[in-house]
């Protein structure tokens, strides 16, 4: 556009004014003005996807720090038996390190007992999930690439272990679009900042609007939304700018790039109205919040999350993730395992809330819940004394549950202390190219054209889990 003369000099400035006015998402002006010169299509128009899909909507729940598999849902009765032992580790990732030369097997702290009409065993960690084990495909054989907290976390988001790359709820969008032009495509709901920081939701070399729109508990979840001019005197600066958007496709051919930005500023207005009412839970009934534990007007909390999360589905957003980083810490729990303890009372029945609820609400059958964390923690210690374990990438737990996953199922195992993977191992290219396949999406055709080369999630890696679908 920027060869053409400007038939309407206030144009420009009437852009930002009908946006800036209401405060929404500076950047998102940022990026259409930036567009005018450089030509785009409709980026969240909803797409196709390569073939039919089991799921709609995904909600990702990421427990941030690493949850010990042995003490949740890997049982390993011989690293109970044999608790004190010492052992030799056979791994390259071992040579060289101080403390690894001589290490003593740590037995878990919580009890195993199995559940549910498929005897799925979980620990008493969490014995409200522990209760939802016939709606899981529990994956006990997944494997990382590395052992640090901000590499780990960028490779299970990014599929990139060390170099910034799109988030796997930006792909999605890129992949699929969006159900609701009044709400993002992709939301990340967390109380604080993970590792690997804001990366974790990025859009990076993908068009900026399947970035995730980060959104924090509280009383005020997505800041700036509310207008600072009154809506009717917004309506009208909007009408004026399709107005004047509509005059200037008539002379240049019906440009895709001007209706397409037309619409991303309706959806700016229209999410003034849309956010405060998705992220209102004030709206459920006291039966509701009670299967999420949640009190009346309480918004700091992890079942908070979940709800909102729930809410935001049904509404149409395509991509949500919950991060738990807790209000005291994470699951990185070096010092003494009964941190698992407190965490999980934080996410367990709301957790299992979230389940129930999408069952009722017959939202389960189009969602894909995904359960996991970056690694797992270590079966052993440098001391048969010691009171936590240390980071473990080497084999770990993760599931699913939902749309087109096999339900009631275990896939995969570890050996057996859980130190490695022992059958049918799950690397996070895998769970990636699986939660792609369960939207519709085939992970080697979903790429993007970037400095050279066509990129994608499961880098040139990765294969479709199907012994966990149906």
């Amino acid at each position: 556009m920027g060869h053409h003369p400007a038939p309407h000099p206030t144009r420009r400035s009437l852009l930002r004014s009908a946006v800036a006015g209401s405060a929404i998402f500076p950047a998102l002006v940022a990026e259409l003005l930036a567009e005018d010169a450089r030509g785009s299509t409709d980026p969240l128009a909803p797409k196709p996807p390569h073939f039919p899909a089991k799921a709609q909507n995904v909600i990702f729940l990421f427990m941030s720090g690493g949850v010990s598999h042995v003490d949740s849902f890997d049982p390993k009765p011989k690293l109970v038996a044999d608790h004190g032992k010492a052992v030799t580790l056979d791994h390259p990732e071992t040579k060289n390190r101080p403390g690894y030369e001589k290490l003593f097997l740590k037995r878990p702290q919580w009890e195993f007992q199995p559940h549910g009409k498929c005897g799925t065993a979980v620990s008493s960690l969490f014995p409200h999930v522990a209760g939802c084990v016939d709606d899981l495909a529990v994956i006990r054989s997944m494997h990382s690439d590395h052992s640090n907290h901000y590499n780990a976390t960028l490779g299970m988001h990014t599929g990139s272990f060390n170099q910034a790359r799109p988030s796997v709820g930006a792909w999605v969008s890129y992949g699929l679009g969006t159900l609701n032009r009044n709400l993002p495509s992709f939301v990340v709901i967390a109380p604080h900042t993970p590792y690997a920081g804001g990366q974790v939701w990025a859009a990076d070399f993908l068009p900026g609007s399947h970035q995730g729109t980060p959104v924090v508990p509280g009383p005020e979840p997505m800041r700036n939304i509310r207008p600072r001019v009154p809506v009717d005197r917004q309506r009208k600066e909007l009408d004026a700018l399709a107005e004047l958007n509509r005059v200037h496709l008539d002379r240049h051919d019906h440009d895709p790039d001007l209706d397409a930005r037309l619409r991303s500023f309706e959806t700016a207005f229209g999410m003034q109205a849309a956010a405060p009412e998705a992220f209102d839970v004030a709206r459920e009934t006291d039966d509701t919040l009670k299967l999420y534990g949640l009190q009346r007007g309480q918004t700091n909390w992890f079942g908070w999350q979940c709800l909102a999360a729930r809410r935001l589905v049904e509404r149409g957003v395509r991509f949500v993730e919950l991060i738990d980083t807790g209000s005291s810490g994470n699951w990185d729990s070096h010092g003494d395992m009964a941190d698992h303890g407190r965490l999980a009372k934080n996410v367990d029945q709301p957790i299992a809330g979230l389940l129930a609820d999408l069952k009722r609400t017959g939202l389960l059958s189009k969602t894909l819940v995904v359960w996991t964390t970056e690694f797992g923690r270590t079966p052993f210690n440098n001391s048969a004394s010691a009171r936590g374990r240390e980071h473990h990438p080497w084999a770990f737990t993760s599931w699913l549950a939902g749309a087109g996953v096999k339900a009631g199922t275990v896939y995969g195992e570890s050996d057996e202390y859980g130190i490695k993977v022992a059958r049918d191992g799950v690397h996070v290219h895998d769970f990636h190219a699986t939660i792609l396949h369960l939207m519709g999406l085939d992970h080697t055709r979903l790429t993007y054209r970037h400095s050279g080369r066509d990129y994608r999630l499961t880098d040139v890696a990765g294969n479709v889990v199907k012994g966990v679908l149906i």
